[in-house]
Parts: structure tokens; sequence; C-alpha cells
């Protein structure tokens, strides 16, 4: 059986994989927020197995499937994260796998 690989650690650089907001149970929370924030917790249990906090993350790429979710996506993210928070990049792309509404990658070092 073939795993799936949220991260890769290399060289002391993690690498994560694009995290959506499913929950454990595969479910995607019903307010974008939440799906958000579920999404970095996604990553976050991704750092902690590689022994890494968010403040490690140095670069992310965020994914979303409407420019008009853009500001309540941030607003979620500046919550989220401590000065000086990674640097981003968000793109608007027309449709993600699944049903989701935000995918997001990251890359961190200690």
């Amino acid at each position: 059986m073939a795993r799936r690989s949220y991260g890769i650690l290399v060289d002391g650089t993690l690498y994560v994989s694009g995290m959506g907001g499913e929950d454990a149970a595969g479910k995607i929370p019903a307010s974008f927020e939440a799906e958000v924030k579920q999404s970095l917790n996604n990553i976050d249990a991704v750092l902690k197995e590689a022994g890494m906090t968010p403040a490690d993350i140095v670069s992310m790429q965020v994914y979303i499937t409407d420019g008009a979710l853009f500001d309540r996506m941030n607003t979620t993210y500046k919550a989220y994260f401590k000065d000086p928070k990674p640097a981003r990049t968000t793109v608007v792309v027309s449709k993600l796998v699944g049903a989701g509404h935000i995918e997001i990658t990251a890359t961190a070092r200690p």
C-alpha cells in the first residue's frame, strides 16, 4: 500500500505538500475561515512530526478558488502567524482537487 508523503525533510528544510482544509475524517468545515484554519492546522501537524513549529515556516503558497475570498483568508492567516510572517504567494485557481476552496504549501527551516 502506498503512503502519502505530506512532507519531505531535506538538509534541514521541510517541504510540506499542498494541504487542504479537510479534517481527519475528510470533511470540509462549513465556513471558509474554518477551512483556512484547518489547512493551517494540517500543516502544523506535519511541522510537529518534523520537530518544527509555524515559526519555522519561511515561505507559503496559497491557492484559492475565488479571489473574493482573499480578504477572509488573509484575516485568518494574519491571526495565525506572529511577525515576521512567512513570505507568501497567493494564486487564484479555477478549481482544486476535491471540493475545497483552499490549498496551502509551506517550506520550513529552523
